[in-house]
């Protein structure tokens, strides 16, 4: 099966009020940990790429590889992102390797600016019948020093105003998650999530997924996020599935050695895309 666009699979998951999962991949292991588990679920899936996971596999292009061979495979939905671009030289590279979705990350400037930014990644992505993330608000842990305090959040008349004045595919927006492994228990803020789904009818992203209760995720879902980015927990429940295999000692034998993590990894996969069903309509 050929690889999708966001576009096509995102809108149908904010109508239903599900979510389509978006995972970091670095390997075919990897990757198939993730498909299979959307194939046994009847479900499209997200395969997406930041530049640690780019320069590990030596490329956009051979990103491109093995996410087509894992969506053949299983003749699943696919869809292949870029995560967090901050700058068009990366959308343009990933696009031409075939990349069927961008995000242009330039929720750190102005607004001016990142309406521009976001508009010339715009024109990249139609140029390549591709679909567009962007975000406003700022989210806390790899985006800088940013905590989770709620001026800092998503307002919703910014994200009404941002839609309209880029035409963006899908908007992440900052509610009060972190990405990577949250500090401090975290403070999901619904309230403003269902602000923000009241005037932006695009899907929502919600970035910082890894360790956030399970309750609000759901509710998050059921009110307007219709793609859920998971990296840290999938990375370290692949990374314990394989040193718990091999804490007794190597077994020299490529199942043995590297069949333990991968099953971690397609737990972890499948639990969080039950989640993002749990409450579908």
């Amino acid at each position: 099966m050929s690889l999708v666009t966001m576009r096509e699979i995102l809108k149908d998951a904010r109508m239903g009020r599900y979510a389509i999962g978006a995972f970091e991949f670095w390997s075919y292991d990897s990757a198939r940990a993730v498909v299979s588990q959307a194939k046994e679920l009847g479900v499209p899936v997200i395969l997406q790429v930041g530049p640690f996971e780019k320069d590990y596999m030596d490329g956009y292009e051979n990103a491109r590889i093995i996410a087509e061979m894992a969506a053949e495979k299983y003749h699943t939905p696919v869809a292949l992102h870029l995560d967090h671009a901050t700058n068009l030289t990366e959308c343009a590279e990933a696009l031409e390797a075939g990349f069927t979705s961008i995000m242009m990350d330039a929720s750190t400037y102005d607004y001016k600016t990142n309406v521009r930014l976001t508009n010339d990644a715009r024109k990249l992505a139609e140029a390549y019948g591709a679909s567009l993330e962007a975000e406003i608000g700022m989210l806390a842990g790899n985006e800088g020093n940013v905590n989770n305090e709620e001026d800092e959040q998503t307002r919703p008349e910014d994200a009404k105003r941002f839609v309209e004045d880029t035409g963006v595919d899908c908007l992440a927006v900052a509610i009060g998650t972190a990405h990577g492994f949250y500090t401090k228990p975290p403070v999901i803020n619904i309230a403003r999530l269902k602000e923000i789904a009241a005037v932006v009818d695009i899907p929502l992203v919600l970035h910082g997924g890894s360790g956030t209760p399970e309750d609000k995720v759901a509710e998050a879902v059921e009110n307007g996020i219709a793609k859920v980015n998971i990296c840290t927990e999938f990375i370290a429940g692949y990374g314990k599935g394989f040193n718990g295999q091999n804490a007794e000692g190597f077994k020299y034998n490529v199942n043995s050695l590297f069949r333990a993590g991968s099953d971690a990894g397609a737990a972890v996969a499948r639990h969080k895309m039950e989640l993002f069903l749990s409450r579908r309509k």
